[in-house]
């Protein structure tokens, strides 16, 4: 329970000043700057590194919680429950924008700007170099340690700066789930789900490939079925 209210909480924080650097920008006409949403998600995502890595492993993405589980170190039993946290955090930080931000029409939700294959094909490959570096930092299926917080954080902020402004730079199903349900968003929700989870796969064989040992290889006793 403790690994799943972290996972919930951190979640929650990661869409609440993600997508509230969004909103905020929005109202107060550009105060924010693009900059300073792509810094914001970044940060939010070193800190909760830092703050929940011990206890749950601060995946804070379905996403990366497929990824760890495809290169055999995290538990299949454990991926519902996970991504049940995630998406219920992602709900609650929406929910309490809209309450503070009711005539917002997105609330933050990721669009595409163009084709959506494009962003769809950018979607996939900005997730599988986030689960790279994820896969390459980590400890077992838990995102921890002195520099693993400024490596992921660093990756998402980079990511979110060059292509934030084409399909989003979600990389993350949950955040980009949430925001569209509650401001009914939907049109383009799909690329959102998939495009994260295929690009995350991606990264376990690239990984598999470059990485001698351990990267992708099973925990005994955390990853049985």
């Amino acid at each position: 329970m403790r690994k799943l209210a972290a996972e919930l909480f951190g979640t929650f924080a990661l869409v609440f000043a993600g997508t509230g650097a969004i909103v905020i920008n929005d109202v107060r006409a550009d105060s924010v700057s693009h900059v300073g949403v792509a810094l914001t998600f970044g940060l939010i995502v070193l800190a909760m590194i830092y703050a929940l890595g011990d206890v749950s492993g601060a995946h804070l993405n379905p996403a990366v919680t497929f990824g760890f589980w495809a290169a055999r170190r995290f538990p299949a039993r454990e991926i519902l429950p996970y991504l049940g946290s995630q998406c219920l955090g992602a709900l609650l930080a929406s929910g309490c924008l809209w309450l503070l931000f009711p005539g917002h029409p997105t609330l933050g939700a990721t669009l595409p700007v163009g084709p959506a294959l494009r962003s769809f094909v950018l979607e996939a490959i900005l997730t599988l170099v986030l689960m790279f570096v994820i896969l390459s930092v980590s400890t077992e299926a838990k995102e921890k340690g002195i520099m693993a917080g400024v490596a992921v954080g660093s990756v998402i902020a980079l990511e979110a700066l060059f292509a934030g402004p084409i399909c989003g730079a979600s990389m993350n199903p949950a955040r980009s789930l949430a925001p569209a349900l509650v401001a009914g968003q939907l049109q383009c929700l799909w690329i959102y789900l998939t495009a994260p989870v295929l690009g995350a796969g991606g990264a376990v064989v690239i990984c598999r490939c470059i990485h001698a040992g351990p990267c992708c290889q099973p925990s005994p006793e955390k990853c049985r079925p």
